[in-house]
């Protein structure tokens, strides 16, 4: 049976990369491949599953499965703190044109759907200590979804932590309907005389929540990536804190260090 299975699943794989099947088609039933390759249910199951594994399909529930369409690669290079803060002060014209996001993955902003939702809450303690506070502390905490506009995927989730007595500064900030901020957050931060002197950010991989690969539309096995970046201003005050959950089969992170000359 093995070897039938990796025969219709071959087959299947070589129609849709010929173009026979094109993204957003749906394949023919589990039936109407029974008959078609004149195999058992189960064969066609498992190779189904095999395709599913390599991300060439995806299932529907309730409508079928269908081509997975080639979804963008992005990268996100640690190169893009300074060029944040390059753009801090710069005009609303100049900050408008493009953002952090543009940057990782080549797409323009009229390319990208951007959701932002805000809330006051209360800091738990390990929040509170990450962020230099005590618990219970008030802190402005917004969650940004992004994604293109012809997918329906998240690209990214990022969950921000500010200590509340900051944002309140300027009552803008408060505002989720000002989002997507021109110039992002270190613009917000210079809005209310805070410069950026590092960002530190540590990245872990874990596997993901169910609710977190139907998000992000996630191969099965994928992994995704948690990193955690922290702002600390020039007096050596954390001023944020984010959380940013990024896709494993869709997100590579660059590293690029310059190193003192001798």
């Amino acid at each position: 049976m093995a070897k039938r299975c990796e025969q219709v699943s071959g087959d299947l794989r070589r129609r849709i990369r010929a173009g026979e099947f094109l993204p957003g088609d749906r394949l023919p039933a589990e039936t109407t491949l029974v008959t078609e390759y004149e195999v058992g249910l189960v064969t066609v199951r498992e190779a189904l599953a095999a395709l599913r594994t390599e991300g060439l399909i995806e299932e529907r529930h309730g409508r079928g499965t269908f081509v997975r369409g080639r979804r963008r690669r992005a990268e996100r290079s640690n190169l893009r703190h300074q060029w944040e803060k390059d753009r801090a002060r710069a005009g609303p014209g100049e900050r408008r044109s493009t953002g952090a996001t543009e940057e990782d993955t080549g797409l323009t902003t009229d390319q990208l759907a951007f959701q932002a939702e805000y809330e006051r809450i209360e800091a738990p303690e390990e929040l509170a200590a990450a962020l230099g506070l005590e618990p219970g502390d008030a802190v402005l905490k917004r969650t940004y979804r992004t994604r293109s506009v012809d997918e329906d995927d998240s690209l990214k989730v990022a969950r921000s932590y500010i200590p509340y007595e900051i944002a309140e500064q300027n009552p803008d900030l408060l505002d989720a309907g000002q989002e997507p901020w021109p110039g992002g957050t270190m613009n917000q931060l210079f809005t209310v005389g805070i410069e950026i002197d590092r960002v530190e950010e540590v990245v872990t991989a874990r596997s993901p929540t169910p609710e977190e690969s139907e998000e992000l539309g996630l191969t099965p096995g994928a992994a995704i990536m948690d990193v955690r970046k922290t702002l600390y201003d020039i007096d050596g005050r954390i001023v944020e804190v984010a959380d940013v959950v990024l896709p494993g089969d869709r997100y590579a992170v660059k590293c690029v260090t310059t190193l003192e000359r001798w």
